[in-house]
């Protein structure tokens, strides 16, 4: 059995008048323990929705999610969700430690002030913010922030992290280095990462597999396996004619599927 299983996964909005609205239509799919699976879409086509359900943030509409065989109906300890939106989720009255400290707090109340430190600093040395423990979020780069938050989750010590664009508000170089920080996370931790992204590039260099997604209501249209050698190297595996033949094979797929769309409209 799969460690995280979407069975028939359906997702519905009434409006205010009654009308329903689907944002996904039925989606199933199986992620094994360790692997790296990137969900891949347009805008608008439900793919956060489908992360925030993961998660156990929003209920479905119908089908369900199994997290080692047992229905995800809350969120579970094992998962932690890391937003796209990083300023929003530091509190700027804390320091970075203190921001990082949120997670022990939440889970082990009543661990020692000097335990807390210690732990908050270490998972700060991971994402290379160690000499930036006393600063507040607001002093820092998006880049920092964002490891912030992501030595924050780590701290959580989840077995599966979700991430919802984690990269897209920050520049191109720095989204480059927090790609590269999280693939060797990812390693070192042993964690299961599905990952939400509009970007092709992105989601050919970092993962295993590709779900990718078709406009609202929402399918998975294609499920790729990459076929990349890990451990992935920034330029290298970029260079590398899998990577290339690939992220040409999905942008074409997405750019026809989006003109014959158009023409219907």
């Amino acid at each position: 059995m799969a460690y995280l299983s979407l069975r028939k996964v359906h997702k519905a909005y009434a409006s205010r008048h009654g009308a329903s609205t689907t944002a996904i239509e039925s989606i199933s799919m199986d992620i094994e323990q360790g692997e790296f699976l990137a969900i891949l879409g347009p805008s608008g086509c439900g793919k956060s929705t489908l992360l925030q359900i993961m998660a156990g943030l929003v209920p479905a509409s119908g089908g369900e999610v199994l997290l080692g065989g047992k229905p995800v109906t809350a969120p579970p300890p094992e998962i932690v969700y890391l937003f796209q939106q990083y300023s929003k989720s530091l509190l700027p009255w804390r320091t970075v430690r203190n921001n990082v400290a949120l997670a022990f707090e939440a889970r082990q109340p009543g661990l020692p002030r000097a335990e807390i430190r210690s732990q908050c600093d270490r998972y700060l040395a991971m994402v290379d913010l160690a000499g930036f423990a006393d600063h507040y979020p607001w002093q820092l780069s998006g880049g920092m922030q964002q490891r912030v938050a992501i030595a924050r989750a780590l701290a959580a010590q989840p077995r599966v992290l979700l991430l919802d664009e984690p990269f897209s508000a920050v520049d191109a170089l720095t989204r480059i280095e927090l790609q590269s920080l999280v693939l060797d996370l990812w390693q070192q931790q042993g964690l299961t990462i599905v990952l939400v992204t509009h970007d092709v590039e992105e989601a050919v260099f970092m993962a295993d597999r590709i779900a990718v997604l078709s406009n609202r209501p929402s399918t998975v249209e294609r499920l790729e396996t990459t076929g990349l050698p890990r451990p992935r190297e920034s330029m290298a595996t970029r260079a590398l004619p899998r990577f290339l033949d690939l992220r040409a094979e999905l942008t074409t797929h997405l750019i026809t599927r989006q003109k014959a769309e158009a023409a219907h409209a």
